[in-house]
């Protein structure tokens, strides 16, 4: 079973806007970077995965991609996710991967775990396996088996749209739901969970 994460990723100055008003943009650059590592990182110890792609327009994260061995796609043209998703997809059908897992690099809870739980849904392909985000309304991850079964929707309410292309497809859907993969960076307030969680861990 060969299946290749894709994880986007935005320029790393220029990520997590919204949280403006928490962070100054450098420490914004220094979270997006550590959030990027993590991520790679965690990645990198899935056995299942045969490779790991990071599409971006920034090189410094292309760079950082490629210093934990992962492949890369340079994201041009309008700034646009689903595009940019819909091109690395192309690259790794390319090399025959079989299924595909977009992991976006703004999920500070990340676990080992969580991508193997991910990945063990995948047992009836066709499939589609989604894990939404805590207000049911993004999708924080998207393992699609085999690749090509639905169009990439990511975006506001992302999540209901994704189920509904599953369900239009008539492949299995299964819908993942751990607190760790629910969070992800957006907003000041997610920002003062993650700090409250690691004040619990002190």
């Amino acid at each position: 079973m060969s299946i290749w994460a894709i994880v986007p990723v935005k320029p790393l100055k220029r990520g997590k806007s919204r949280l403006a008003g928490a962070l100054s943009e450098t420490e914004r650059a220094q979270l997006n970077q550590e959030l990027l590592e993590k991520t790679l990182g965690t990645l990198a110890q899935i056995k299942e995965l045969e490779k790991i792609l990071v599409v971006s327009r920034d090189p410094h994260a292309l760079t950082i991609a490629r210093n934990y061995g992962a492949k890369t796609v340079q994201e041009d043209g309008q700034p646009n996710l689903n595009t940019a998703l819909t091109r690395a997809t192309v690259v790794a059908q390319i090399h025959n991967t079989q299924g595909i897992l977009v992991l976006p690099a703004d999920l500070p809870l990340l676990t080992k775990e969580d991508v193997q739980t991910l990945l063990d849904r995948t047992g009836k392909p066709p499939v589609v396996v989604i894990a939404p985000d805590r207000h049911h309304k993004g999708t924080n991850a998207l393992l699609i088996f085999p690749a090509g079964l639905i169009e990439y929707d990511f975006g506001e309410d992302s999540f209901q749209r994704h189920c509904e292309r599953a369900k239009q497809a008539g492949v299995n859907l299964e819908i993942v739901e751990l607190p760790s993969l629910a969070l992800d960076l957006d907003l000041p307030e997610d920002l003062e969970i993650i700090r409250k969680l690691e004040a619990e861990k002190i």
